[in-house]
């Protein structure tokens, strides 16, 4: 089930990215040192968005972005961007977007926080 609630969460947070005229250039992106949920772009800015879906609490689901996934993150992007050098020239940011799942009348409350960190020194 919480698998299946992630997979829930990540299409909600795109839809929602979408809907706010973001661009998806992907969904996730995985390399040896992890995954990114959503990789987009929006005013020349791209964006790497870490989506985390709870139903016990907003707070529960930003908190769970521990300075250790925010480096495995950040080591992600590097890659991304030496694989796509189309986007080197772009400004880059980390989002996350918290999704919380209401399961007494099956609802989801979304939280988008821009600029959630910065990325962390890769050595």
């Amino acid at each position: 089930m919480e698998k299946d609630l992630s997979k829930i969460g990540e299409n909600l947070a795109a839809t929602y990215l979408i809907s706010k005229k973001y661009n998806i250039l992907l969904q996730n992106f995985h390399t040896q040192y992890g995954e990114i949920d959503i990789i987009s772009e929006h005013n020349n800015t791209l964006i790497f968005v870490e989506v985390k879906t709870r139903s016990s609490s907003l707070k529960n689901a930003f908190n769970s972005v521990s300075y250790a996934k925010q480096k495995r993150i950040s080591q992600t992007a590097s890659i991304f961007l030496s694989k796509f050098p189309q986007y080197e020239d772009y400004q880059t940011r980390f989002d996350v977007i918290a999704i919380l799942f209401h399961p007494q009348n099956n609802n989801f409350t979304l939280k988008h926080l821009k600029n959630a960190f910065s990325p962390p020194p890769l050595f």
